[in-house]
């Protein structure tokens, strides 16, 4: 199967694999309890709008982006919310459906 190229905003991707390697750095900057900057969470909510549950996960919507433990001693971005409520959600997810 030929590379699928992808974009998040104005950021494109020549194919999947590189917007999840850029995805993946990203986390990789932010130790547990993190908030994510102003210029990832930018990344962040382009992405999210890609994901197939994109409103369940927005909710009543994006206060602010952090990084926090996810399954199996993992870690991961999590979205907080106006109303105080937090999800986590996949990069893999916003890439490949």
């Amino acid at each position: 199967m030929p590379s699928q190229p992808i974009a998040f905003g104005s950021l494109k991707f020549a194919k999947k694999r590189d917007a999840e390697d850029c995805l993946k750095m990203m986390l990789r900057r932010y130790d547990l309890g993190d908030r994510v900057n102003v210029e990832d969470a930018a990344l962040l909510s382009a992405a999210l709008a890609r994901h197939p549950e994109a409103e369940a996960k927005i909710g009543c919507g994006v206060s602010y982006f952090s990084v926090r433990s996810a399954d199996f001693g993992t870690k991961c971005f999590w979205i907080n919310r106006p109303d105080g409520t937090t999800e986590k959600f996949s990069v893999k997810a916003c890439i490949y459906g």
